[in-house]
């Protein structure tokens, strides 16, 4: 008894002159370099030399000798490094002290911020109450308002009630932003469903409680991306403490640096190493809240 032979059908001839069906799929992963995407490199690689050149420029120099700084021709690798700057820089200029102050102050101020602009935007976003849209029409206006506005109202009233000082005056502008309320609002109307507030005040939770054990950790990226936002808008303020402090040894890291260009031989050559040290506390912070920043950002785009 001899076994069944299965044959396959055959396949049907492909046409003559007629492209294979291999050489019309293109690979996954591939795609093909129209002269747009080619522009949109072209820019994109301009944008990374504007931004990455000074980076760069203020790393070498840091390294080289005063003369060497602008020295002809423009070298990015020192032909001889030296720390004779960042000795001279902390040996000379209570630095450590600008330092202890900026990052104190922005730490402080980003920390607070970030629980007003959650605990309000979790009020615009899940109550009602009376004057609840002219109370955010308002807030929401104030980004209209450029920060010089408000600077000498601002001052007179905190020296008029005494609190002055600068680890306090420091942190008040930036304790509820508007950017900061808006975003948090945005943010929750999105990602916090009514069921999941219900359900925690069914079981006994005061709404503190509910915001503090339910609401904050369902905000954990869009608290990223505001924690950078606000590190940063506080860590760089120059106007603010310009006007504000008036002893050297509180002065904050651009105050410091800018006394250090504007004096009368302009110490480029201490304003450089300056200037990477001060890097040092924002990248830390970019790298510890990369992923909450960038699911920060991307939420509004991938969310109804």
């Amino acid at each position: 008894m001899t076994a069944a032979t299965v044959t396959s059908p055959a396949r049907p001839a492909t046409p003559a002159g007629a492209p294979s069906s291999a050489r019309r799929r293109r690979p996954r992963g591939t795609s093909r370099l129209t002269p747009g995407r080619v522009a949109l490199y072209g820019v994109l690689v301009v944008l990374l030399a504007v931004f990455v050149l000074p980076l760069l420029f203020a790393l070498s120099g840091s390294f080289k000798p005063r003369a060497d700084i602008f020295g002809e021709p423009l070298r990015l690798i020192p032909s001889s490094v030296t720390l004779e700057n960042y000795t001279n820089l902390l040996s000379s200029q209570p630095f450590w002290s600008w330092f202890a102050m900026s990052v104190g102050v922005a730490t402080v101020a980003t920390v607070v911020s970030v629980f007003v602009c959650a605990l309000a935007g979790f009020g615009f976003a899940k109550y009602r109450f009376r004057g609840k849209r002219v109370l955010f029409s308002v807030m929401f206006s104030s980004l209209a308002v450029p920060f010089a506005v408000i600077l000498v109202p601002l001052f007179v009233l905190l020296v008029k009630t005494g609190l002055g000082t600068p680890w306090f005056a420091l942190v008040v502008p930036w304790v509820a932003p508007a950017f900061g309320i808006f975003m948090m609002q945005q943010y929750i109307v999105q990602s916090v469903p009514d069921e999941i507030l219900e359900a925690a005040r069914i079981d006994g939770c005061s709404e503190f409680r509910t915001f503090l054990s339910v609401v904050l950790p369902l905000l954990r990226p869009s608290l990223g991306a505001l924690a950078v936002w606000s590190f940063l808008q506080s860590y760089n303020s120059f106007l603010w403490p310009l006007v504000i402090v008036s002893d050297v040894n509180h002065y904050t890291l651009p105050l410091g640096l800018n006394i250090l260009f504007s004096s009368e031989n302009r110490a480029i050559d201490l304003v450089l190493p300056g200037a990477v040290l001060a890097s040092v506390p924002m990248i830390i912070v970019f790298l510890l809240l990369r992923k909450q920043l960038l699911e920060g950002l991307s939420a509004g785009a991938v969310k109804g």
